[in-house]
């Protein structure tokens, strides 16, 4: 695998805002800002280094109602609200105290991340994977995806008047196909799980160079969106640090981009550098880190997917080795819950906090169970639950569960007796 997968040419006028290099996760090596994913020089993966300048808690404030209040934090021109994007972020943090009941925990705020433009958190990384595209020159906007990620890159470039590419697996939920299909770019199913799927895409940006692939070539800069979701909960939180945190894992960049948007906002004095400790979840029928986490090993070996929480069926995570090494240093912890536990996670969600949630809500949920009970969550530590996507999306995985208490003729005495009244 070589550094770059397109010759899109780079130009020293580029306007990433604060970003001034990449380097790379393993050795530090630095690179000019340029539309490639690994370091040449030490084969792993390359990330956005910043010279951020002064930044104020004012400053932010008083910026849009999304994530382009924190574009003085990210990768992304300074122009950057002035084109057109989806608009992602500004998603409520909900105070969750009849979940914190059920779960024996003292106070829980949950991240609901349903309320972006097509209802999951990849909208936010897909933006500024965008906004980094339009500068190096890219014209079609493509993605591998398990689904979530598929609808957000369709979306943002019908916004974008771009023409989309985008492949998925063809046993996705029925609900993510349709809902990546209405926007009317160029859909295809490929006979495969998720790993072949981005195996795919990654020989097609090499044959394709005007294709920014959000999670391949463009990957440094699409992953910094997932900051925005750390930033958006320290901000609402009064600009201060949660205790502790759950964020579910597929690829893993999610968690440690939380981590980092956490670290840059201590680094700025932003808010005071408090200790804060990240949990991971996965489903145990894709569980690479967990495994490894409970083993002791810090080498995630691949896995074959089976499990009903699609969204996170990467049995191959690229940043599974980065999720150990945040875990470890904030000393938190990795677990994984069958799907029925899933499925209890989603009802659990539903019925104290009325927010419905997608399969990976359901891990998060039911993970966030199984630490405190077995003694991995602090009862009495603030925690935050980061919910990442729709239920509306994953409807088969509780068809089967929840339904009508009774059918009944219309009079009122039948209702009265069907529900014991």
């Amino acid at each position: 695998m070589t550094a770059s997968l397109g010759t899109t040419s780079t130009s020293t006028k580029l306007d990433l805002g604060p970003a001034v290099e990449l380097v790379s996760k393993e050795e530090g090596h630095r690179q000019p800002l340029a539309p490639e994913f690994v370091s040449a020089e030490d084969f792993s993966p390359l990330e956005v280094a910043y010279d951020f300048g002064r930044v104020r808690r004012e400053d932010i404030e008083s910026g849009p109602k999304n994530i382009w209040r924190y574009k003085k934090l990210l990768p992304v021109p300074s122009t950057v609200e002035e084109t057109p994007n989806t608009e992602p972020g500004g998603t409520r943090l909900v105070r969750a105290d009849r979940l914190a009941k059920a779960l024996g925990l003292k106070r829980v705020w949950v991240k609901d991340d349903t309320g972006n433009p097509t209802h999951s958190f990849k909208d936010r990384v897909v933006a500024v994977a965008l906004a980094a595209a339009r500068e190096f020159g890219f014209e079609v906007l493509a993605c591998p995806s398990t689904g979530n990620l598929a609808n957000a890159t369709a979306a943002a470039a019908a916004r974008a008047g771009w023409r989309s590419v985008v492949l998925i697996p063809k046993s996705l939920e029925r609900a993510k196909i349709l809902t990546t299909a209405v926007y009317d770019g160029d859909l295809v199913a490929v006979d495969g799980n998720y790993d072949d799927v981005n195996r795919l895409a990654t020989e097609l940006a090499a044959e394709h160079p005007k294709w920014a692939f959000v999670n391949v070539n463009v990957r440094p800069y699409y992953s910094e969106g997932s900051k925005t979701l750390g930033f958006e909960v320290a901000e609402q939180l009064g600009w201060r640090l949660p205790e502790q945190i759950v964020v579910p894992i597929a690829s893993g960049s999610q968690l440690t981009k939380v981590d980092k948007g956490f670290r840059e906002l201590g680094q700025l004095g932003l808010v005071e550098s408090s200790p804060y400790k990240v949990f991971g979840a996965q489903a145990t029928g894709c569980s690479p880190v967990s495994t490894a986490y409970r083993n002791g090993h810090d080498v995630v070996q691949p896995v074959k997917p089976d499990t009903i929480a699609r969204s996170l069926a990467i049995g191959n995570p690229a940043d599974g080795p980065y999720v150990l090494d945040v875990v470890n240093r904030t000393g938190g912890a990795i677990e994984d819950v069958t799907d029925e536990e899933v499925v209890e996670g989603i009802r659990l969600l539903a019925r104290t906090e009325g927010i419905f949630t997608e399969t990976a809500g359901g891990v998060t949920v039911a993970t966030a169970k199984k630490l405190v009970e077995t003694g991995k969550l602090d009862p009495d530590a603030e925690t935050v639950l980061l919910i990442t996507g729709d239920g509306l999306k994953t409807l088969d995985a509780v068809e089967n569960h929840v339904g009508p208490k009774a059918t009944v003729p219309p009079s009122t005495d039948a209702v009265s007796k069907a529900l014991g009244y």
